[in-house]
């Protein structure tokens, strides 16, 4: 008997198929939704099978020449003994594909701006169905809760494996906890969402397949984070392992004999000192010592593999070992290879893109672009969707500004109130967003809860002019040689530097919100800079406004909650306060102090991860969050808009997204391993 888990969009018609063809199929319901009841998109029947109604697999005719390709990489075995004995069958949207290809990729550089082309390879333990609610299975084929949300168990898949041909298994899960997040050497300090109420997890390897997250306190939303997070909740304990000295007594010398100073050094040269999942490899980072090495890339679970990187760009070829087929029993992904190459300046991007030379793109395509693209769609190849952004264009103060008198003035609430009601978000919406925006407020969460007053979303986000002089006037920033631009109290002359990196915000948007600053007395420059450049400056507390789209669903908030603590956000993303932060992570020793409401926050965020979702707890801590957050405007909302997600129109079995965004990691919920190119 074979137990095959159908990922599909049309469930209940596989079903029917299924138990047509083989009267001995039984179709079980373990989360008891009851028959018939499935939604799109429900993945969690099990369809069990006597031995003569297995589904027979294939393979793709050139996968031996593509494994070929990948160095170190061994002889492969059969396909059946390649893939799990309980692969993912994932049902195509529209049709059975074709193999074979070149997908084009375009990022922005060798590693902002990546992540749109990561989600298309990108795998996790669970991930979000395209109703962005329901978690489905992944590279877990099921898990479970203790009852008060303390233990999170996975059950991993028999026969899954690595892309060189290694077991993948439990200890690959531990080792990613134990050794990587929690080990200083590698990641400097751990991340709010392997921690739970601030402290640590424990992991118990129960058996070769099935681990146990325990925590602390409880935190119900840590198998959310899983389904929507760049960070993936394994790495492979048999590669990277040899190198970690807690794992092998022998790694120092093993990397010492490779050319690197010790083992950590080799760990970080493979997987980097961060989460993120596209650190440059060897290739990149030691091209003069990656002939020595064991491997090009870390072994991986994804679609594809990296064969080849370079300042200009990534090739990848699809993963042998790769554990998904599709309901004809084909092993995915569809397409062989992947080309993707790396364009700073943004109005070479957008060229590239009109001339249809990208397959995929949703990441730094700000809504402005969009009337070029949908004037040359049709010539050059190409489809533009405009849908929903969870995120919305944000500015910050920067309230720990290494200039003091700076600092007081950003640090004033009445200052950031004046800089808010100043902005015109109506004018920003007609002009930049073509009137399909919502002008408001930031929150924190979007879409907004049920438990948020409506009275928030609109906090001092009214266009009063007026207002804002007077507020800027009764803080002593006023105008004091008559040259119609306002000073500091001490007399020093201000002027804001904007520094726009466009993969996070539309630089029309800051040239609108710009002049209105003007408008009301505040000078300020817009400078476009690339996304290292502006990053680099961000966390190095260099900036005077950071400014980028932000805002998060509730349910990243239930597994993360680093949005609301000091500073605000990961380096990828929109942070502030950034010697606050300093202060916090190093308990005091060094950076500034935060004022007490940012100790609130972080309580309440503690509180809110522990209670579960509804309860009059969660809301109520949910609210003390965003009444907090809100009240205080540390970072200034403007206008919720749409934003457009553009592919080939070559590329096949692509649905339409519910929103266009990063919070659920972009093309993720949408199975992009069973697109395939028509071309």
């Amino acid at each position: 008997m074979k137990k095959i888990l159908l990922s599909s969009a049309a469930l209940t018609a596989f079903a029917g198929a299924a138990m047509a063809a083989c009267p001995a199929v039984t179709v079980s319901d373990p989360m008891g939704v009851g028959a018939g009841a499935f939604p799109q998109q429900y993945e969690l029947a099990e369809f069990q099978t006597l031995a003569n109604c297995t589904l027979e697999v294939s393979e793709n005719p050139d996968i031996a020449a593509m494994n070929a390709r990948i160095r170190g990489n061994p002889d492969m075995p059969a396909l059946v003994d390649r893939l799990p004995s309980e692969p993912l069958v994932v049902a195509p949207y529209d049709t059975i594909g074709s193999y074979g290809g070149m997908f084009n990729a375009l990022s922005n550089a060798t590693e902002a701006g990546t992540s749109d082309f990561m989600s298309v390879r990108h795998v996790n333990l669970v991930r979000y169905a395209d109703d962005l609610t329901t978690i489905v299975p992944n590279v877990a084929k099921s898990w479970s809760w203790n009852d008060d949300f303390t233990q999170l168990t996975f059950v991993l898949r028999e026969g899954h494996k690595w892309s060189d041909g290694a077991p993948f298994g439990a200890e690959d899960v531990e080792f990613w906890y134990e050794n990587l997040q929690l080990d200083s050497n590698v990641i400097e300090s751990p991340k709010d969402y392997v921690l739970a109420g601030g402290e640590a997890m424990t992991v118990d390897v129960i058996d070769a397949l099935t681990v146990r997250f325990n925590m602390p306190s409880p935190k119900p939303g840590f198998l959310a984070h899983f389904a929507n997070h760049y960070a993936q909740g394994f790495q492979p304990k048999h590669f990277l392992g040899q190198f970690h000295p807690d794992v092998n007594p022998d790694a120092d010398a093993l990397a010492q004999s490779l050319g690197f100073e010790n083992g950590y050094d080799l760990v970080k040269a493979y997987y980097g000192s961060s989460d993120w999942m596209d650190t440059p490899t060897p290739m990149l980072a030691h091209p003069d010592k990656v002939a020595n090495l064991p491997l090009d890339a870390a072994p991986t679970l994804e679609s594809h593999i990296v064969i080849s990187e370079s300042t200009e760009g990534r090739q990848f070829v699809a993963n042998p070992y790769f554990y998904m087929v599709d309901t004809a029993g084909n092993q995915l992904p569809y397409i062989n290879e992947m080309d993707e190459i790396f364009v700073g300046e943004s109005e070479v991007r957008l060229l590239k893109l009109v001339n249809g030379e990208v397959d995929y793109k949703a990441q730094a395509l700000q809504i402005d672009y969009v009337p070029l693209l949908l004037e040359n769609q049709e010539k050059g190849g190409f489809v533009v969707d405009l849908k929903p952004d969870i995120t919305m264009p944000t500015f910050a103060f920067n309230v720990t500004s290494d200039d003091l008198e700076k600092r007081k003035v950003f640090g004033d609430l009445k200052f950031r109130q004046a800089m808010s009601v100043a902005m015109n978000r109506d004018e920003i919406n007609e002009v930049a967003m073509f009137g399909l925006g919502t002008p408001q407020q930031y929150v924190g969460f979007s879409p907004t809860p049920d438990f948020v007053p409506a009275q928030w979303e609109q906090h001092f986000a009214q266009h009063d002019p007026e207002m804002a002089k007077a507020l800027l006037d009764e803080i002593g920033v006023v105008d004091t040689d008559g040259d119609g631009m306002r000073e500091l109290p001490n007399g020093d002359p201000l002027t804001l530097n904007l520094q726009v990196a466009t993969q996070g915000i539309s630089i029309k948007i800051v040239e609108l919100v710009g002049q209105s600053w003007r408008d009301v007395g505040i000078n300020n420059t817009v400078k476009e800079v690339t996304s290292d450049e502006y990053r680099s400056a961000q966390s190095s507390n260099q900036l005077d406004v950071t400014l980028w789209e932000k805002s998060v669903p509730l349910a990243v908030v239930l597994g993360n909650g680093e949005i609301f603590i000091p500073p605000y956000d990961n380096y990828f993303n929109m942070r502030t306060a950034m010697l606050w932060g300093e202060y916090v992570e190093s308990d005091g020793s060094a950076g500034v102090k935060p004022p007490e409401y940012a100790y609130q926050m972080m309580a309440d965020v503690k509180a809110f991860q522990a209670a579960q979702v509804g309860t009059p707890e969660s809301d109520a801590a949910g609210l003390r969050l965003v009444e907090t957050m809100t009240s205080n405007l540390l970072f200034i909302g403007t206008v919720k808009e749409q934003k457009p997600i553009y592919y080939a129109a070559a590329l096949k079995n692509v649905t339409q997204f519910k929103t266009a965004s990063y919070a659920y990691y972009r093309t993720y919920p949408y199975r992009p391993s069973q697109w395939y190119l028509d071309e």
